[in-house]
């Protein structure tokens, strides 16, 4: 009788290891919070910043067009400059400010400012005109001989000019410009 208590006991036991043992429900509910807190973790993580883009400054460029002494009185001489601006940048700017001395010969001639010169386009250059007057009490007699017979007369123009990019996050800044060569001497327009 025990073989046969045995024997029909031992497929109940069989069954019994086969089937797999109850789960716990409180388990499986955590295991699925876990997998949601995780997604949505990943939604809430934002992408980085694309860094903001570099913008090369160049300086303008200054270079003398002509530098016209107009004969005019003895004692003084009214001169004229024509400035040519090339602006290399990308962005336009304004030329709010500037600051020369005008030598000849080696001496100096006259000097000046002004204000909101010149508005310069990307990529492009132009020009503008100063008109001041030398005296020549301050010169010498050579220089004075120069220009009474319309001889070439060497300059020098030098100085300083505020640049106001017109570009966001770009501040304004001062360039320096130093220019020489020979100035050609002409008669003064209005006395013709």
């Amino acid at each position: 009788m025990k073989k046969c208590f045995l024997l029909i006991f031992i497929p109940f036991l069989i069954i019994a290891c086969k089937s797999p043992p109850p789960a716990e429900p409180v388990v499986i509910e955590e295991v699925i919070e876990a997998v949601e807190v995780v997604e949505i973790a990943e939604v809430i993580e934002e992408p980085a910043p694309e860094p903001e883009p570099v913008i090369e400054v160049m300086e303008p460029q200054f270079e003398i067009v002509s530098i016209v002494i107009l004969q005019a009185e003895l004692i003084n001489t009214e001169l004229e400059t024509k400035i040519k601006i090339d602006n290399p940048n990308v962005f336009d700017v304004n030329l709010s400010s500037i600051n020369y001395v005008l030598y000849g010969n080696g001496l100096k001639w006259a000097d000046g400012h002004g204000k909101n010169i010149l508005h310069i386009p990307a990529l492009s250059s132009c020009e503008t005109e100063f008109r001041f007057t030398m005296n020549f009490i301050n010169t010498n007699r050579k220089l004075l001989d120069d220009v009474i017979t319309m001889r070439n007369v060497n300059y020098r123009f030098s100085g300083n000019a505020e640049v106001e990019p017109d570009a966001a996050k770009v501040p304004s800044f001062k360039t320096h410009f130093d220019n020489s060569g020979l100035s050609e001497v002409k008669p003064n327009a209005k006395k013709r």
